[in-house]
């Protein structure tokens, strides 16, 4: 497998505690939280990380190198200007071998079965396999509503101020997906998000996407609670 990892964000709601270096590169029991990323992606099965870099990229670069010691290869997409999660992904295109990559968002430590998420891609077809979350209020999140096969027939659907007023239970969006690489050639060239503005006009013309639920370990660091949580399992061994 080959996989990018989306680095380029500056970051903001981060900040307050982690100013001196990217946020994927947070200090985490003296690594980076890149480190124990970078780690299950290599246990998993990746051979070739894609790094799709920003904001103070050169760190990443510096501290990872060819890969050798992480037992992968490494190679590294640098953007101009802010591009977007669907603008780095196009921007990495030309560093992507295989007919499907995988691709993270830097940020976030979601254990699951990649190889799975692969397989599942593969059996159906699909051009793009999104792992999902189940989770049980999804008030502060766009939710995913699918048909029974699992294919996405809305996407971040937002919940009205009656439903919200109660915990409502759903599925969102993980952040970790397997794409075609014919469909990353769809994205325009230039500044794009994939959330809000690929993926649904890939629903508009009725490609086919689908969610699979994983129940793994989940943490996006992108909020210095969350990042202080993050340390905790890590020092802790819950991660």
């Amino acid at each position: 497998m080959e996989a990018i990892l989306l680095c380029g964000g500056l970051g903001t709601r981060l900040r307050s505690v982690v100013s001196d270096r990217p946020k994927p590169m947070a200090d985490i029991a003296g690594k980076p939280f890149l480190h124990y990323l970078v780690k299950m992606l290599s246990e998993s099965g990746v051979k070739h990380l894609i790094f799709a870099l920003g904001y103070m990229g050169e760190q990443i670069e510096a501290y990872f190198k060819s890969g050798d010691d992480y037992g992968l290869s490494i190679s590294y997409s640098y953007e101009d200007s802010p591009l977007g999660t669907g603008g780095a992904i196009r921007n990495a295109l030309s560093h992507v071998s295989g007919e499907n990559v995988l691709v993270l968002n830097a940020d976030t430590y979601f254990h699951t079965d990649y190889e799975s998420l692969l397989r599942e891609q593969l059996k159906n077809k699909a051009a793009m396999t999104i792992a999902s979350r189940k989770i049980e209020d999804i008030s502060r999140y766009g939710a995913i509503l699918k048909d029974e096969s699992g294919r996405i027939l809305r996407w971040n659907e937002k919940m009205s101020s009656d439903q919200a007023e109660a915990p409502h239970p759903g599925e969102i969006n993980g952040g970790i997906y397997v794409m075609q690489k014919s469909l990353i050639e769809k994205i325009p060239e230039g500044k794009q998000s994939l959330e809000n503005d690929c993926i649904p006009a890939w629903l508009k013309d009725d490609l086919y996407l689908q969610a699979i639920p994983s129940d793994g370990y989940f943490m996006d660091i992108g909020i210095p609670e969350d990042y202080a949580q993050f340390k905790e399992d890590v020092e802790s061994g819950k991660c």
